[in-house]
C-alpha cells in the first residue's frame, strides 16, 4: 500500500527560531550540539526545529536568569522538569496508572 504525504511536517528553520527568540543562531548552534534542543536536517543539510522549540528555549533562557544554571546542566534539569510534566499529566487524568 502506497502512503503519500499530504501535510508538511510543522518545522521552524534556524532563523525564525532566531527570530522568534531572540537568539543569535550560533548560541541555536551550541544549544543542538549539546542536545538541549531538537533538530532534524532539510533537504540541504541546514538544521530545522519542531515548533516546541521556541517554549523550551523560554525555558532554558529562564533557568539561565533565574536559577543561573550552566550549560552542562541544563540538560539534565530540562529533563528532570519534562519528567515532572509528564507525571503532573498522569496524576490529573482520570485514569490511574496500572
Amino acid at each position: 500500500m502506497a502512503r503519500y504525504v499530504l501535510v508538511r511536517p510543522a518545522r521552524l528553520d534556524l532563523e525564525t527560531v532566531a527570530a522568534r527568540t531572540g537568539l543569535h543562531p550560533e548560541l541555536l548552534r551550541r544549544f543542538a550540539a549539546l542536545g538541549l534542543v531538537e533538530t532534524t536536517p532539510d533537504a540541504n543539510g541546514r538544521p530545522c526545529f519542531p515548533p516546541s522549540t521556541v517554549a523550551r528555549l523560554a525555558r532554558i533562557q529562564r533557568l539561565r536568569a533565574t536559577l543561573s544554571v550552566n550549560y552542562a546542566a541544563l540538560g539534565l534539569v530540562l529533563d528532570l522538569l519534562d519528567r515532572i510534566d509528564v507525571l503532573e499529566a498522569r496524576v490529573r487524568s482520570p485514569r490511574r496508572w496500572t
